[in-house]
């Protein structure tokens, strides 16, 4: 270990303890490494460095101890009784951290396991995420996963998540976003309310319709958003129903209580059975998506590494389409 790591010059010089903490690191490393190899110079070529500064770093360790820890001859070298009680107390020290060097490799470049914790917004998390973690599971059993459903935003540091689900566009520069899917939004109606109030034909006739709208975590009801002519635009119909849940909405659409804005992965088996129908589908935005989210790409654990592929992969094959025509009301 160079010599000027042994007592650092610069912010840390005017501080004894870390000068000190720093000599002692270095000494008790080039200890240990003698006390194994039984020589200074064994002990210089397992370290890569000079066999003069091992003897240095001992040296220090001695003086900060105000023990004596080898007994030198030109034939051999020996620890003292005090060097024997200081190696038998560094050791369970040193076996620990070389576990954790182990695990954390493991971790890394093993096979996949530990803790997954798993944020997502409820209905995503219920119809999307939820189904699939039992495939996950069945490939991956040493991961243990806990999925949290949330319509906050997951907070990666406060909440320990590991990975998270969101939804709409992506501004947070912190966290890296993969997109599962596009984020359709498509206006729906149950067959009884469309034969008795009909359907909207243009955005402009929302007013006169039974809305049901979303109250987000934050507070806020939330906008219904479209795009005409290339432009994005924001309404807040007045609604006859408002509900902070996503799956309540698609309830109260489905009996017939009034049309919702909800997103095409939500409904496109409803779609397909006829049991829901959709309008304004000319007008529905294309900008947003589904992510999968975490903090960083660098040294990232084995578990979230193939979580993530595996979401990835099995939310690309769901079939979520939506029906391109509705049926003919009678």
């Amino acid at each position: 270990m160079p010599d000027d790591l042994l007592c650092p010059p610069r912010e840390t010089a005017g501080d004894p303890f870390a000068c000190n903490f720093a000599a002692s690191y270095a000494g008790v490393v080039s200890f240990l490494a003698v006390a194994d190899e039984g020589s200074f110079a064994r002990a210089g070529d397992r370290l890569g460095i000079a066999r003069s500064s091992v003897s240095r770093n001992v040296q220090k360790l001695e003086a900060l101890l105000d023990a004596r820890l080898f007994l030198r001859t030109t034939r051999s070298t020996s620890l003292t009784r005090e060097g024997e009680l200081f190696y038998e107390n560094c050791q369970p020290g040193i076996e620990r951290i070389a576990q954790a060097l182990e695990d954390m490799r493991e971790l890394r470049n093993g096979p996949p396991r530990g803790h997954l914790r798993i944020g997502s917004p409820p209905a995503f998390g219920r119809k999307i995420v939820a189904p699939l973690l039992q495939g996950f599971h069945t490939q991956y059993p040493e991961i243990a996963l806990e999925l949290l459903l949330n319509d906050r935003p997951a907070d990666f540091i406060t909440d320990r998540i590991d990975v998270s689900f969101r939804g709409g566009r992506m501004e947070d520069s912190q966290i890296v976003a993969r997109q599962l899917m596009p984020m359709r939004m498509i206006v729906c109606a149950s067959l009884a309310y469309a034969k008795i109030h009909g359907l909207p034909r243009h955005i402009d006739e929302l007013p006169g319709h039974r809305c049901i709208n979303y109250r987000a975590a934050s507070g806020r009801v939330s906008e219904w958003e479209f795009e005409v002519d290339g432009i994005t635009r924001r309404c807040q119909p007045v609604a006859q129903h408002t509900f902070n849940d996503a799956d309540l909405i698609l309830q109260a659409v489905l009996d017939g209580l009034g049309i919702a804005q909800l997103p095409a992965w939500q409904v496109s088996d409803l779609l397909g059975e006829g049991r829901l129908i959709s309008c304004l589908a000319q007008y529905a935005p294309d900008d947003g998506g589904h992510y999968i989210c975490y903090l960083s790409r660098k040294h990232l654990p084995a578990r979230i590494r193939v979580f993530i592929d595996y979401m990835i992969e099995h939310t690309g094959a769901l079939d979520l389409q939506c029906p391109t025509t509705s049926p003919t009301l009678g």
